[in-house]
């Protein structure tokens, strides 16, 4: 059972209190436990609580370290991805939601319930700390990465909301419009985002349900979007998977394994903080970070699957089968632009979407990918409302985003088949020292515990 918090006291990163939001932000069980004094007393005839999944967790990812897991973490099966909007003025609340986010994610990834007290447990005329879906399922390699959209920092007036307008960093700009861009407001953008992957997809669910019930007066999710079926690999040990189009997906990603590769193309390095500290801004608290690009991408299903073959593949200029370049050989054999067929084309068309893609067509720059299929039902007419999740995770989206982005939905053959619906672009702040624990070694609420983006309210 992990220890109450204490008298709340002022931290020692000069920040605000512990609040009482912040202690409701566990249903309440956090406040029953301080009264009663002792975590191991029995509260209102209910068994003080046991972590049922903690026995035989599974994978487990740690929460804390350099960087959040989530990005280089091998990609999982599932994702459960959330956009919040803040419903607080107060700069003290964010902090305390945010406190409050970072002990619960730490105890979700280890299989532990989401509150010291978890769903059968606490003061019976109290909404459980947990709401139980998950009480008896392992961690599955569950993941919780976070991160900070631009309208944290200023609003669309550009009014300074909490405080925080001078350390917006340069590259948190809003993504331009991209041609055949058919954006909906409501599923783009947020103040805050969550990523939950995880191999058992009510793991990856119960994450973010208890996050967004802890989030009650504070925050509330804008939108949201499930996905199945990873469609990339972020580690050599990986298959590459495939899209819904039915072809292999990600065969050029990053891996986990590239640490000299995600220095230069993931995380946020110090240099980027000198350049924004010319224009008066300090933006250290993002190194060791990441930025998240996020777009909702509708394929038209039907109109794909009554193309021919040859079709298929020279729109995306691999074969279907292997997943090899049409210049020949295997599926990691580098692709030849330039090599040319009998009646003189080239082999790969050079607005195929693999072409323009290719790191080789943008100036050597990596994304790390980790998107997801997805399907959300159908529309009017019965065509599927289907496609990719994309997300990817770079080191500054104005060099090694938007430039490929805006080539492809002007010139990728792909395009035809594709509309971009919802879109998003959030900073994630670097990982989380350990955390304070309680008395049976779990994380534990405190008023001064480390908690994500700490640096950027210091």
């Amino acid at each position: 059972m992990s220890e109450g918090p204490t008298t709340p006291t002022t931290p020692q990163d000069g920040g605000p209190r512990l609040s009482r939001r912040a202690l409701l932000g566990w249903g309440g069980a956090l406040a029953g436990l301080a009264a009663a004094g002792t975590g191991a007393a029995v509260v209102e005839g209910r068994r003080a609580a046991h972590p049922a999944s903690a026995a035989s967790p599974g994978l487990v990812h740690p929460f804390t370290g350099e960087h959040q897991a989530g990005i280089a973490t091998a990609a999982q099966d599932r994702l459960y991805f959330a956009a919040f909007d803040l419903t607080t003025t107060s700069r003290d609340d964010v902090i305390a939601l945010l406190r409050t986010w970072t002990v619960m994610a730490a105890r979700m990834t280890q299989g532990l319930p989401a509150g010291p007290f978890g769903p059968v447990s606490g003061p019976y005329d109290a909404p459980p700390d947990d709401t139980g879906e998950a009480m008896d399922l392992p961690a599955a390699g569950l993941t919780v990465t976070f991160g900070f959209g631009r309208s944290l920092f200023v609003d669309e007036a550009g009014a300074d909301r909490f405080g925080l307008a001078g350390r917006l960093p340069a590259g948190l700009a809003d993504l331009p419009h991209f041609p055949k861009d058919a954006l909906d407001p409501a599923r783009s953008g947020g103040d805050l985002v969550v990523q939950a992957c995880a191999d058992d997809p009510q793991v990856a669910v119960h994450a973010v349900r208890n996050l967004a019930r802890a989030a009650f007066g504070t925050a509330v999710i804008r939108w949201a979007q499930l996905g199945f079926g990873r469609t990339s690999s972020t580690s050599t040990a990986q298959k590459t998977p495939r899209n819904l189009f039915g072809f292999k997906d990600g065969t050029d990603n990053l891996k986990a394994e590239s640490a000299d590769l995600l220095d230069q193309h993931v995380w946020v390095p110090a240099s980027a903080a000198s350049a924004d500290a010319t224009a008066g801004v300090d933006s250290s608290w993002l190194t060791g970070g990441s930025y998240l690009v996020a777009r909702r991408i509708r394929m038209t299903i039907e109109t794909w699957d009554r193309s021919a073959l040859r079709e298929q593949e020279r729109v995306i200029g691999r074969d279907k089968r292997e997943g090899a370049p049409l210049s020949g050989g295997t599926e990691f054999t580098p692709p030849d632009f330039a090599a040319k067929g009998n009646d003189g084309s080239t082999l790969v068309n050079p607005h195929a979407h693999m072409t323009l893609g290719h790191p080789d067509q943008n100036g050597g720059r990596h994304m790390l990918r980790r998107g997801y299929n997805f399907t959300d039902g159908n529309d009017s007419l019965g065509r599927l409302d289907a496609g990719l999740f994309f997300i990817a995770f770079v080191t500054d989206p104005r060099t090694h985003y938007v430039p490929m982005q805006t080539a492809m939905a002007r010139d990728d053959l792909l395009s035809e088949y594709l509309q971009h619906t919802g879109s998003g672009l959030w900073a994630v702040p670097p990982g989380v020292p350990d955390l304070p624990t309680g008395s049976d070694g779990s994380p534990a609420l405190t008023a001064d515990g480390p908690f994500v983006g700490q640096a950027l309210f210091a």
